[in-house]
């Protein structure tokens, strides 16, 4: 359990320092967006271990990587271009 822990909080750490690198100019400060990447996948983890039960280590990491790039993705702004401008102005 605490290996599912410690790996789940790795790999949401791991996934939002992409992302951060990757789509820094969408993304607020990396202060934000890292610790929403590690509570994502601790997050993740307990609800697939609750859901699922003692069914390994894999699916439990897969449910931390989805409900962490979830909560990361919820971070994100649009970019510049698709801004729509009033019809007014």
């Amino acid at each position: 359990m605490y290996l599912e822990a410690l790996g789940s909080a790795m790999l949401g750490l791991a996934l939002a320092w992409v992302v951060t690198y990757r789509l820094a100019h969408r993304l607020p400060a990396p202060r934000i967006v890292l610790p929403t990447g590690v509570a994502g996948g601790l997050f993740g983890a307990f609800l697939t271990h609750t859901a699922l039960g003692s069914v390994g280590f894999l699916p439990v990491m897969l449910g931390a990587i989805a409900v962490s790039a979830a909560s990361v993705s919820l971070l994100l702004r649009p970019t510049a271009r698709l801004r729509r401008h009033s019809a007014t102005v």
